[in-house]
């Protein structure tokens, strides 16, 4: 190896090990609590015109899912352009680091949501507690470059889903055991992301 290849090599572990230390400011809070408005916004529209989701796994997969696939976008667009202005020339280590701490989280609810809906679809109403928990374990899995506060919003999505267990059966799809817990922790999420960036701009005065 060159001495140019063994400095760029150095470099590049300096760059990622300075990104492991550095609080991730990637995540805007307007976009993240638009994402609890949208939840809210289909547990309306699962209430209007899905009265009866026991009946119709399919739509309730459509409905959601697609809530879930609009919300990554959105704060997919919104992530990729704040780490580029704010993280510069960390950009890519940071965007690599938050993208592999929910990966896991993300990829588990994906197949627990084929496995239930195609093999078990009796435990069809064990889903929305599922995404939640699963849900908590992304954000946990991510608190190491997060406001400190963010374990108490991960702590909300893993009680309210635990709690939907409670449930047990048609209940737990009803349009709110989703709407409540994502309209509210993506609210709390926007607050944690909103007073951390405040506290920086105050501390660096």
């Amino acid at each position: 190896m060159s001495d140019l290849s063994r400095a760029l090599v150095d470099i590049d572990r300096i760059r990622q090990q300075v990104a492991e230390s550095s609080e991730f400011r990637g995540y805007g809070p307007a976009t993240v609590a638009g994402t609890g408005v949208l939840a809210v916004a289909a547990a309306f529209a699962q209430s209007r015109w899905l009265p009866e989701p026991v009946a119709h796994h399919a739509l309730y997969l459509e409905l959601w899912i697609g809530v879930a696939i609009a919300s990554i976008a959105l704060a997919a667009i919104e992530m990729f352009a704040r780490t580029r202005r704010i993280h510069t020339c960390m950009a890519s280590a940071m965007l690599r680091m938050a993208i592999e701490q929910f990966l896991p989280a993300l990829a588990v609810g994906v197949l627990l949501t084929v496995a239930l809906a195609r093999f078990v679809p009796q435990s069809f109403w064990m889903l929305p507690a599922l995404w939640q928990i699963l849900f908590s374990l992304g954000i946990f899995a991510s608190c190491r470059f997060l406001p400190r506060a963010m374990l108490f919003v991960g702590g909300w999505y893993l009680v309210t889903g635990l709690l939907l267990f409670s449930l047990a059966g048609d209940r737990a799809l009803s349009p709110w055991a989703m709407g409540i817990p994502f309209g509210v922790g993506e609210v709390l999420v926007s607050a944690v992301l909103w007073f951390g960036a405040e506290k920086e701009s105050n501390d660096a005065i």
